[in-house]
């Protein structure tokens, strides 16, 4: 009886591992046109940290795609179904998770609240797991509105929205306001997202030089980003405020309750492996 139930444990187990195995994650990146995501907007020290805690690394994708365009956009959002069915396919994929950063989580509420709309959508609302959106810019910001406007935006921040794209345009507040209450789930009085969105908070820019923290992932949009925070409440990343964070889903966590030395994340840093948030991710998938 004892090698009977051994055997049938270590079956169990076996077959647990295989399905675990079909396990993978996206990393989706935010406004942009995108051709090497990789490097040039996750970095490969944070890929490679946070897709170790799949069962099999191997199977992870990063997304490149024109997310300078409106969400509904065949370039964006078509782009991003195109690739995650790919991924799909390729790799054999029964659940995964969907790291977003920024705008990548509307162009994903897009796909997650209109499954019926294109062919391409079901099997992915089917396979997501959850969503782990960093930042996630789902009630807009004010400084699109500035940006749009013409009355505000240096040379020096045009890494951090482009000028006059149509993404741009979309992440007004009142424009986000429209498209949630007639075509997004997930935010207050709507309709549940039919997958777990959960979002990471990132509450404020560190720039001091004499501080070490200040350079984790580039001190010049440190600087750029404490400028920025002048046109936003206390509590935002540089970026966007607190308050557009969370407007879809639910709050996994506000930056200081977990990282290291609580030490708040800007909009920057919070799509680089500063202050344990590689690791948290990773131990959480």
């Amino acid at each position: 009886m004892k090698k009977l139930m051994t055997a049938m444990l270590l079956s169990s187990l076996t077959t647990l591992g295989t399905a675990n195995a079909n396990e993978g994650i996206a990393f989706i990146h935010g406004t942009g046109k995108q051709t090497d995501a990789y490097n040039d907007y996750w970095t490969g020290d944070f890929v490679n940290s946070v897709r170790q805690g799949l069962p099999d690394s191997s199977k992870y994708t990063v997304i490149n795609c024109d997310f300078d365009q409106y969400m509904w956009k065949e370039e964006a959002a078509g782009c991003l179904a195109d690739q995650l069915n790919s991924f799909i396919d390729n790799k054999g994929i029964t659940s995964m998770t969907l790291l977003t950063h920024s705008n990548g989580g509307n162009v994903v509420r897009w796909i997650l609240s209109n499954p019926t709309i294109d062919s391409r959508f079901p099997a992915i609302v089917s396979k997501t797991a959850e969503v782990i959106a960093l930042a996630p810019s789902s009630l807009g910001t004010p400084l699109a509105d500035a940006a749009t406007q013409g009355n505000v935006f240096e040379t020096t921040l045009g890494w951090l929205l482009g000028y006059n794209s149509d993404a741009v345009k979309q992440q007004q507040v009142s424009w986000m306001n429209y498209y949630n209450n007639n075509f997004l789930y997930g935010t207050a009085n709507r309709p549940s997202l039919p997958n777990t969105f959960k979002s990471v908070i990132g509450s404020d820019v560190d720039s001091a030089i004499w501080d070490g923290d200040s350079y984790c992932g580039g001190y010049q949009y440190q600087v750029a980003l404490e400028t920025t925070q002048n046109w936003l409440d206390s509590c935002s990343d540089g970026f966007l405020e607190c308050s557009s964070q969370a407007g879809a889903g639910t709050v996994w966590f506000t930056d200081i309750q977990r990282t290291k030395g609580r030490e708040p994340l800007s909009h920057h840093q919070s799509r680089r492996d500063c202050f344990n948030l590689d690791t948290i991710i990773r131990n959480d998938i």
